[in-house]
């Protein structure tokens, strides 16, 4: 059965047990500052086990990219060198939201992998919690697994409910027992049983984890039971197609076993058991996926840690002698072998391999480089290795630290990390990957949801159900304190999708006034409304008038709205390959960044402000409705990198342009008045950004460009039409006088030298001169040299000039007297008096320097110099 039967046999079989198949979620884990990446199958439903999210079904399975290589999940140093590990995996799950429960679950669990995938029951060994007599009796009375082969698993770490089998969602909240299911691989595998002492041997391989979730433990540990258990289960697809496919290891499988010979053909290597083509292999699977989703290779966060694992691939196809680009070439591979489950990575195929390559260009040569300052160093000692060596390979040739630590880990090197640690902390240069995916648990919150009216209003009389201070709940406050009101029902806008909050004013009665400056989500469906009391004071329960800024929303909502066109705008001129990474809409600007590997053009800048101005003149009504997720995308609909989607999305046509949108909009695309770009650039590999401006602001930034066109053709006295011709005929002319100055310079340099011939002194028959002159630039300076050089003969010259409180230097030495002096030592050697330092050639040298004030010395010192040596 290969891995692809394994999966569709697993979504149809819950299917048919009323589950709804929900697509794989996002790597990158939507609205959820606490993740890196999405590392299991139920990532994408926390809010729902949380009860802060409601779909309309109670039961769901899924296949689930995940990625555990950041943060705290980080499998990324094991990848290549045991069986099971993975940075890339494709998670395998069946979830109940209050639906079914443990008998349910187990009774399910056991089916499907020994009637649908046939495994010998024999084969099976259960895990329970120690406590959990409920789910212990079901194994052995209703399923008839054999009491030795159920084994309790107790509190090992030290504290109650601390067992690999009681699973917590954090520290408070829900949380309880699991079951998990180990398959025997036979006795002539090294390892025991679960709670063994050997357990940590590969016989006895877990492959499916069943997460009751139970309670919710509060804040003293003390668990109370949940109104409605829910159901959250895990299986790795790799492992359970190696257990199917009669293989020990994951990388045995079919899928892998492609691309194990995929690097191989690419590397040049006939070894396919060679460790680093598995972690190749690996790799091409995290990185595509993670392209993909719309990481790009970059230096902090998820993109660091996707240049992380691109890396270490190239490292190890350097290893194995191909020092050329040839990961980028995997990806059609990926493609073959995935590409019918994920019909994302088809499509996104040829962009994968693009960005790719590029990587690969920008790390070819330092890898090289890299490796010889990493093989010097290792040289010298073959032991150790310093911290501030692995610094300078991670700072000046992009070597993560663990790409350094896999090569010493392999040589048996002891690496200094504490020495790395702190040349990162003395140079503070780059931001840590996890500091921005540190959970906020500043607001708890357990309240009804905000109800939001915005899309049709922007006042509405609420009442005011939660206030926070400094993060902590309070019943009432007064005037002057900052803090945070939740409303039942609100018409602000809190900040999502790119949009910035909605401000305005909350009044109540008594002249009670409270100023919103910025509006966000504590909760999906919970607006925090930020500001400041002005005056009197309010209170839980309290009615007030929620009254948005109508001015600041119209210039947000006219920025919003040009985005959406101007993404298909670009599309249009630049290519379908164009995706939005990024955006910010306030008031002031739209800033939408995207995937594309070259600057603008003029040309395109115009083309795309034509199609997004065509678009506002043909004032089209603006239309949104509510349809599924899968509806929408056929229909056309594009999904925006970053963001969460339900199953019920909400589907925005403005003009042209089709998209996933959650923000508030113009009511036509005429309303937004007028559309101009104001900037564009690169901030990243393969990604460009532009800011552009509307309305008014777009406005008064043409009337400003006009005021300033008037000016420039007053002073060029011309039209304005025609101030390009002038400012050739001015360039041309400027260009002329340039020369005629240079050399008039030159002439009067060429003077002045002739004049200091007679100051040549003569020292052991050698001409010296060492003079100052007055306004030669560099270029005179170095051509008076070389004159009076050739008219002493046998000469040593030194001259000097001053300008703008910079000193320049040239000297010159005939051939005849190289032999004892060097212009570059002479040069340096005056050079030091006045602030500065310099060299070249040993007939002639430049120098400056920062001092004027020790010319004077500095030239009359150096007769003495040459004497010593001539």
């Amino acid at each position: 059965m290969n891995s692809s039967e394994i999966r569709e046999k697993f979504l149809k079989f819950f299917e048919s047990k009323g589950h709804s198949i929900v697509r794989s979620s996002s790597l990158v884990p939507g609205n959820d500052p606490t993740l890196l990446f999405t590392n299991s199958g139920m990532v994408q439903f926390k809010d729902v086990f949380l009860g802060q999210d409601k779909r309309s079904y109670s039961r769901a399975t899924t296949a689930q990219r995940s990625v555990r290589a950041g943060g705290k999940h980080n499998d990324l140093e094991n990848v290549g060198y045991t069986a099971r590990h993975h940075t890339f995996f494709e998670m395998l799950g069946n979830f109940s939201f209050g639906d079914y429960f443990k008998r349910d679950a187990i009774n399910y669990a056991w089916e499907l992998l020994t009637v649908v995938y046939g495994l010998p029951k024999d084969k099976l060994t259960v895990t329970v919690y120690q406590e959990d007599d409920e789910a212990y009796n079901i194994w052995k009375d209703e399923i008839g697994v054999p009491v030795e082969r159920i084994i309790r698993i107790g509190d090992n770490k030290g504290a109650r409910y601390a067992s690999d089998n009681f699973w917590q969602m954090a520290d408070t909240g829900p949380c309880g027992p699991c079951s998990e299911i180990f398959y025997d691989h036979g006795p002539e595998i090294w390892g025991g049983p679960p709670g063994s002492p050997d357990e940590n041997g590969d016989r006895f391989i877990e492959v499916w984890n069943l997460v009751f979730m139970q309670f919710n433990k509060d804040e003293q540990g003390v668990l109370h039971p949940l109104p409605k258990p829910c159901v959250d289960t895990g299986m790795g697809l790799e492992r359970i197609a190696a257990v199917l496919q009669h293989v020990h290891s994951n990388y045995e499988i079919d899928t892998f076993q492609n691309l194990i010979k995929a690097a191989a053909r690419e590397t040049g290597c006939t070894d396919l058991n060679n460790n680093s083509l598995k972690v190749i292999a690996d790799h091409i699977r995290c990185a595509g996926f993670l392209i993909v989703d719309g990481i790009i290779p970059g230096n902090e966060g998820r993109g660091y840690v996707l240049r992380r694992i691109t890396r270490r691939a190239l490292r190890h196809g350097h290893k194995l002698g191909q020092t050329k680009p040839f990961f980028y070439k995997l990806v059609a591979d990926l493609v073959k072998e995935m590409g019918v489950a994920y019909p994302e990575l088809a499509e996104a195929g040829e962009r994968v391999a693009q960005v790719l390559k590029q990587e690969e260009e920008r790390f070819g040569e330092t890898l090289e480089h890299g490796m010889k300052i990493l093989e010097a160093a290792l040289a010298k000692d073959s032991k150790n290795l310093d911290g501030n060596t692995a610094f300078t390979l991670y700072d000046t040739y992009g070597f993560p630290l663990d790409l350094t630590a896999d090569i010493c880990r392999e040589r048996g090197v002891v690496l200094d990390e504490a020495g790395f640690d702190a040349a990162m902390a003395n140079q503070k240069q780059m931001a840590r990957a996890a500091g921005k995916f540190k959970m906020n648990t500043a607001i708890e919150y357990n309240g009804e949801k905000s109800k939001f009216v915005g899309y049709e209003q922007l006042s509405y009389d609420s009442k005011v159900i939660a206030l926070y201070v400094d993060g902590a709940a309070v019943q009432k406050i007064e005037a002057g304190q900052a803090a945070i009101v939740v409303l039942d029902v609100t018409p602000f806008y809190a900040e999502s999708g790119g949009q910035c909050g909605d401000a305005g004013v909350l009044q109540a009665a008594n002249g009670v006034s409270f100023d919103v400056v910025d509006t966000q989500k504590i909760q999906a469906d919970v607006f925090g409304h930020h500001g400041i009391l002005s005056a009197g004071s309010l209170g839980v329960g309290d009615a007030v008038s929620a009254q948005v800024d109508k001015v600041l929303r119209a210039h947000t909502i006219r920025n919003h709205s040009a985005t959406h066109l101007m993404h298909k705008a670009l599309r249009e001129v630049l290519g379908a390959h164009v995706a939005q990474k990024g955006s910010l809409v306030d008031a002031e600007k739209t800033r939408f960044d995207f995937s594309h590997n070259a600057p603008m053009t003029a040309d395109e800048i115009r083309q795309v402000e034509t199609i997004v101005n065509r678009e506002i003149l043909a004032n089209v009504a603006t239309q949104a409705q509510l349809m599924s997720f899968d509806d929408a995308v056929k229909h056309g609909a594009m999904a925006l990198f970053g963001e969460k989607y339900g199953d019920e999305v909400r589907v925005l046509d403005i003009g042209t342009s089709r998209e996933l949108c959650g923000g508030v909009h113009v009511h036509r695309t005429g309303d937004i008045g007028l559309f101009k770009i104001v900037g564009e650039g690169g901030i990243a590999a393969g990604i460009r950004r532009v800011e552009a401006v509307t309305g008014e602001v777009a406005f008064n930034l043409v009337q400003d460009m006009n005021s300033r066109i008037a000016q420039a053709a007053a002073v060029l006295k011309t039209q304005p039409e025609e101030i390009g011709g002038r400012l050739l005929q001015w360039q041309e002319q400027m260009k002329s006088l340039e020369k005629e100055v240079a050399a008039l310079k030159s002439k009067l340099a060429a003077n002045q030298a002739l004049a200091l011939v007679s100051q040549a002194t003569d020292i052991n028959g050698v001409k010296v001169l060492a003079a100052t002159l007055d306004g030669a630039d560099g270029t005179a300076l170095r051509d008076s040299v070389i004159s009076l050089r050739d008219q002493l003969k046998t000469a040593v010259v030194v001259l000097a000039s001053v300008a703008d409180g910079k000193v320049s230097l040239a000297a010159g030495v005939s051939a005849d007297v190289i032999s004892k002096v060097k212009a570059g030592d002479l040069v340096n050697f005056v050079a030091q008096q006045v602030g500065g330092k310099g060299g070249g050639r040993p007939d002639m040298a430049q120098a400056g320097g920062t001092d004027p004030s020790g010319l004077p010395t500095a030239l009359a010192s150096v007769a003495g110099w040459l004497g010593a040596k001539l």
